[in-house]
């Protein structure tokens, strides 16, 4: 599957974004891999396969970088992976401007400039499809773990991914999103797992290969659309 396809990732560099660039270029895929400093991190290598693309994907002069490079070096975008995202868990009246400023800016201008220019390009193609790594904590909060500003974010790249499958269902373009668990990436120490794995009925962290594996299942599933895709080992089914 996949054969000749281009894809772009953003948050590439770690994580998430860096299990979905391995595992995309293992199933065909061309892919432009973002993050800010992605050719100083080392951790993609580029090739006739992958382009990197540095810059703060919150800049829209990133966004048209990335859908530029896609375009002229490999012919087209066929998914665009919107996975570059914070997550800053503090009681509500601790949130700081900064930290709102920055939440905003990667969370919401990082979604909003690329999936523009990409579906602009998607729209003349007849074709295409945009997968947004969200939270599950965005339906199901959990007691203990506030986070209150970055779900103010994330649910609102839900409900947008419900509104945008419905605005061009009529012209070939799909989007769904992913409701992230708790994921074994950099992102949360060893010491920190004992805790995190009970946030879920499952009683233990996703893997990132299990995201990876919820992509390209609706990749494929030709008839999903405006989806948000659960993979959080049940957390989002309510209190347990």
């Amino acid at each position: 599957m996949g054969t000749h396809k281009t894809a772009i990732v953003t948050g590439a560099s770690s994580g998430i974004g860096l299990g979905l660039t391995t595992a995309l270029v293992e199933h065909g895929y061309r892919v432009v891999a973002n993050s800010r400093r992605i050719t100083e991190a080392g951790t993609v290598v580029p090739s006739s396969q992958v382009a990197l693309v540095d810059g703060d994907i919150g800049e829209a002069e990133t966004a048209r970088r990335l859908v530029d490079t896609a375009v002229s070096r490999f012919g087209g975008i066929d998914l665009l992976v919107n996975n570059a995202g914070i997550f800053i868990p503090k009681p509500f009246t601790e949130y700081t401007p900064d930290d709102f400023s920055r939440l905003v800016s990667t969370n919401l201008a990082g979604f909003l400039y690329v999936t523009q220019e990409a579906v602009r390009h998607m729209k003349r193609r007849g074709a295409g499809h945009v997968v947004t790594i969200t939270t599950t904590l965005a339906d199901q909060p959990i007691a203990g773990v506030p986070a209150s500003v970055p779900v103010l974010t994330k649910g609102g790249l839900n409900a947008a991914t419900a509104a945008l499958a419905i605005e061009f269902a009529n012209d070939g373009v799909r989007f769904n999103a992913i409701g992230a668990g708790i994921i074994d990436t950099p992102m949360h120490k060893p010491d920190t797992h004992g805790f995190l794995k009970t946030l879920h009925p499952i009683q233990r962290i996703g893997r990132v290969s299990e995201i990876v594996d919820a992509v390209l299942y609706l990749t494929e599933a030709t008839f999903v659309t405006g989806e948000v895709l659960h993979v959080d080992g049940g957390a989002h089914a309510g209190k347990w």
